[in-house]
């Protein structure tokens, strides 16, 4: 399964380790993501998205479909799966 947000896109990002005797060694930092069901009352239909917390910020400031009018606007391809 993909680490990535469906709306914003945020992927794992590499670093390293880095021990007391300041030794480094590679690891990756996830981001946290939720699998979540939104109710769109526009179009009346569920959908399960995989989103980053920051996203589920957003959306709880703009709501769904105005966030991803908003994405699309800009530019950004939107990936969602919809719930039957």
């Amino acid at each position: 399964m993909s680490k990535v947000c469906d709306l914003t896109g945020k992927r794992p990002i590499s670093g390293n380790h880095v021990s007391h005797s300041n030794r480094k060694t590679k690891r990756r930092f996830y981001p946290n993501l939720q699998t979540k069901r939104f109710f769109i009352p526009e179009t009346g239909e569920w959908v399960t998205l995989k989103v980053s917390t920051a996203a589920m910020r957003t959306i709880n400031k703009l709501g769904l479909y105005a966030y991803i009018k908003k994405l699309e606007k800009k530019g950004e391809i939107v990936f969602y799966s919809e719930a039957q």
